[in-house]
């Protein structure tokens, strides 16, 4: 049982970032970064607002499968095993895909 709530509290760790960054940066004025000390979004992004509120889904999905994971540990240990190598692997590569996507579309 400990292990399932060790896997929990890891997950919820990594989904609390996403969920606050998705919850308080959908008014800012400035692009929300992808990389971390990314500045050249400023001259890239034309409608901020709009981007924003796009990035802030993407940020939001991302909790919420950080959370699905959680609970699959909490369910099946194994299961939240397999969730959290996928999320790790092939959700990075698709979260980068979408965020390419939306930096296309707003800039």
């Amino acid at each position: 049982m400990v292990g399932r709530i060790i896997g929990l509290v890891s997950c919820l760790l990594c989904a609390f970032p996403f969920f606050i960054i998705s919850v308080y940066s959908r008014d800012s004025k400035e692009p929300i970064n992808f990389w971390s000390g990314y500045t050249s979004l400023k001259s890239k992004v034309k409608d901020v607002n709009k981007y924003n509120k796009e990035m802030c889904g993407l940020y939001k999905k991302c909790a919420i499968v950080f959370l699905a994971a959680g609970i699959g540990f909490v369910i099946m240990p194994f299961a939240g095993v397999i969730m959290i190598c996928i999320d790790c692997t092939l959700g990075i590569y698709f979260v980068y895909r979408s965020y390419k996507k939306i930096l296309d579309v707003y800039s």
